[in-house]
């Protein structure tokens, strides 16, 4: 897995607003399960498991990661993991996952099914669990924000319904 940076300054802030749910959300190293952020403390940050609803102080020198700065390595480019998690929604149906702690091989083949352009060699195992893991609590909370796709006819009618009609002379 890999950090991902937004590079995009042009749609910087459509991709922001998109992505928004993820922001407040941390994996820490040494701990299981996902964190809410709440707020800045003087040497860290204060963070709330999702399982146990326990807060904690996340020191400056642990290993916190938004999930919104996680991808994935493809072959050719990284895949934000909002949109690696929206590929395992579609196709689980809106359903939970796999197991994370199935056989090795059944999650490399699962995960392929999902995410066919993964790059092999740089996504192990242990992150495709984590993943997994993540995608099943955040379902579990309510908290996997998917956009519906709208048919594309609805779209012209609304640019045209944004039209402001011209006034005559």
């Amino acid at each position: 897995m890999a950090e991902h940076k937004k590079d995009n300054p042009e749609n910087g802030q459509e991709q922001e607003e998109k992505q928004s749910y993820l922001k407040d959300l941390m994996a820490i190293s040494g701990h299981a399960g996902l964190f809410k952020f709440i707020s800045q403390a003087r040497n860290g940050i204060i963070v709330e498991s999702l399982d146990t609803g326990k807060r904690m102080n996340a020191f400056a020198t642990m290993k916190v990661s938004a999930l919104e700065d996680i991808a994935i390595y493809t072959e050719d480019t990284e895949i934000p993991l909002e949109e690696v998690l929206l590929s395992l929604f579609k196709y689980e149906n809106g359903g939970e996952s796999i197991s994370p702690k199935s056989d090795p091989e059944e999650l490399k083949d699962y995960f392929s099914s999902v995410l066919p352009e993964y790059d092999r060699e740089r996504v192990y195992v242990s992150d495709i669990k984590k993943v997994l893991t993540w995608y099943n609590l955040l379902l579990q909370f309510d908290l996997l924000k998917v956009e519906e796709e709208k048919p594309a006819g609805n779209r012209a009618e609304k640019d045209n319904s944004e039209e402001k009609p011209v006034a005559k002379d």
